[in-house]
């Protein structure tokens, strides 16, 4: 064999081992190092390894039939799982989405923000009816309750989360999912009925070289937030729920899944795009969310950064 078709053969099966990689995210363990899950956070830039590949083939491998089939396998397996994210799926795209009754945003305002006001300004032109908000600290907090008191009279802050609603809130209490409040739970009364919503910001994740991606926080949140979702009478279905805030993981990410269970996420079913939310000057992972139970997404988006570290992110929803 030649040497063109040696490095032919060589990326074939690197490229179908990337495949199989996209295939069954699923099967890889999260026994060391939780890989599983840090391949599952970072499973849609498995596009870049596929173009990486592409321009091996170009500059080592040109004549290889192998190596120009192999690259065309995990081609076609991400175009299959995330192509369709880049469709618009809105019934109508943006902050002009139509046939919505209600707009709600989420937002980790970051507790280093150096800009609470302008912030505060920015999610109310959106023209969202319910804001919920993460990593509140004092003295910011007093500044978004100041900032939209005007147009969000109602709201509620457990710990550093926060609710604010154009509607009449009730029934808030704090969710315990960490040693400090970090979740809280609402019933809005919309002019359509009763919504409960969830706010939530799991434990934060880490990559460390000794330990790999550091989840085990995070993943006992949200082992007590699906408790807590499961014991609510109120959010169990068909009841209209709305679980929103910052997940520090993705909709991929299996160990989320029990937080996740039975809820749909907005972004996938009614956005366009991957909808990357984090870090805000060059979003990698769509880690914040809105997640529908008993309503119909009909669009949803990233707005325009602020001064947090974060993206905040939105949904119009059919009641």
């Amino acid at each position: 064999m030649n040497e063109n078709g040696w490095r032919g053969r060589v990326i074939a099966g690197t490229a179908v081992g990337l495949a199989l990689l996209m295939l069954f995210h699923d099967r890889v363990p999260n026994r060391i190092g939780n890989l599983g899950s840090l391949v599952q956070t970072f499973l849609p830039w498995t596009g870049v390894l596929v173009a990486v590949l592409a321009v091996v083939v170009l500059a080592c491998a040109r004549g290889s039939r192998a190596a120009l089939v192999g690259v065309l396998v995990p081609a076609l397996v991400w175009v299959s799982l995330f192509g369709p994210g880049f469709l618009d799926r809105a019934e109508a795209s943006g902050e002009n989405a139509a046939g919505g009754d209600l707009t709600v945003v989420t937002h980790n305002v970051d507790d280093a923000n150096p800009d609470p006001a302008g912030t505060a300004r920015a999610l109310v032109a959106s023209g969202a009816q319910i804001i919920a908000l993460e990593e509140l600290v004092q003295p910011a907090t007093g500044t978004y309750e100041r900032a939209l008191a005007a147009t969000h009279p109602h709201h509620q802050v457990h710990g550093t989360v926060g609710l604010w609603s154009m509607y009449p809130i009730r029934d808030t209490r704090p969710v315990p999912i960490m040693p400090w409040t970090r979740a809280l739970r609402s019933t809005v009364d919309t002019p359509k009925g009763p919504l409960t919503v969830y706010v939530a910001h799991l434990a934060s994740v880490r990559i460390r070289p000794e330990s790999g991606f550091t989840t085990a926080r995070r993943n006992a949140a949200a082992a007590r937030l699906a408790a807590e979702l499961a014991a609510d009478p109120e959010s169990a279905p068909p009841r209209r729920t709305l679980l929103v805030g910052d997940f520090n993981g993705t909709t991929d990410d299996r160990a989320l899944a029990p937080v996740f269970s039975g809820f749909r996420p907005a972004q996938r079913e009614a956005g366009a795009g991957l909808g990357f939310s984090w870090p805000a000057a060059f979003p990698v992972a769509r880690i914040d969310h809105i997640l529908v139970r008993g309503v119909e997404p009909v669009a949803a988006w990233s707005l325009p950064a602020t001064a947090s570290d974060h993206l905040p992110v939105a949904a119009s929803l059919r009641l």
